[in-house]
C-alpha cells in the first residue's frame, strides 16, 4: 500500500486464503472440548446464482469430483437454492470425516476461482450441533460461517424454532474459545444472518 493510500483512506481488499478452511478440524476439536459442540457432517458453499453454460459446466465438473469420492457416506453433493436467490453447493459427510468435508469445500471454492467465479463466492460453512441436541428435542445448532472475501471466520447460532432469532452469547462464546484456532471477524456488523442456508 502507497502513500497516497494510506492519506486517502484506501486499502488493498484482502485476498481470500482457502487454505485457512483446513484450520476447521483442529477448531472442532476445540468447539468439543470446551462447548460440547460436534460436526454434523454437513457443508456448503454459498455463492451468487449464476445462469449459463460455463457455469453449468464448472458445476457439473465439481460435482462428478465429488461424487467420485468411494468413501463418501451419506447423500451426494447437491445443488439448492433459497429464498434469496442464492445457491449452495451442498455437501454430506458422516460426522466423523470433517478433514473429508474441509476437502470438498475447499474443492469447490477452488474450481469456481479457477473457472472465473471467484466473484460470486460469498461463504462456506459447516455445520455443527450441541451434544445431546437431539434427546433434549431443541435442536440447539450452530455453523462456523467462512467469509470468502474477508478471509475470516464467525458462528451463525440460530435458535430453533420457526422464528429468525440467534443465539447470541452462544456465538460470543464460540468467538471467545476459537480465537486462537481460526481467523475470527472481529467485525460483529460482518457477522451476516444466513437464513436461507441447508440446514446443517
Amino acid at each position: 500500500m502507497g502513500l497516497l493510500d494510506i492519506l486517502l483512506g484506501r486499502t488493498k481488499p484482502v485476498v481470500p486464503d482457502l487454505d485457512r478452511l483446513f484450520g476447521l478440524p483442529s477448531a472442532a476439536v476445540t468447539l468439543e472440548a470446551a462447548a460440547g459442540l460436534r460436526p454434523t457432517g454437513s457443508g456448503a458453499v454459498c455463492f451468487a446464482t449464476v445462469e449459463g453454460a460455463a457455469f453449468e459446466q464448472t458445476h457439473r465438473e465439481v460435482q462428478a469430483l465429488l461424487d467420485a469420492d468411494s468413501d463418501r457416506e451419506g447423500r451426494p453433493v447437491r445443488l439448492a437454492r433459497d429464498d434469496y436467490g442464492y445457491s449452495w453447493l451442498v455437501s454430506e459427510r458422516s460426522p466423523d470425516q470433517l478433514p473429508e468435508l474441509v476437502n470438498d469445500l475447499h474443492a469447490v471454492n477452488s474450481a469456481m476461482e479457477v473457472n472465473g467465479f471467484g466473484p460470486q463466492l460469498l461463504c462456506s460453512l459447516v455445520g455443527f450441533e450441541i451434544e445431546g441436541a437431539e434427546r433434549d428435542g431443541q435442536g440447539r445448532r450452530l455453523a462456523l460461517v467462512y467469509l470468502y472475501k474477508r478471509g475470516t471466520f464467525y458462528p451463525f447460532a440460530p435458535l430453533p424454532g420457526t422464528a429468525q432469532r440467534r443465539d447470541n452469547p452462544l456465538e460470543l462464546r464460540v468467538k471467545a474459545v476459537l480465537t486462537n484456532d481460526l481467523q475470527i471477524e472481529q467485525d460483529l456488523s460482518r457477522w451476516f444472518p444466513v437464513w436461507g442456508a441447508p440446514r446443517q
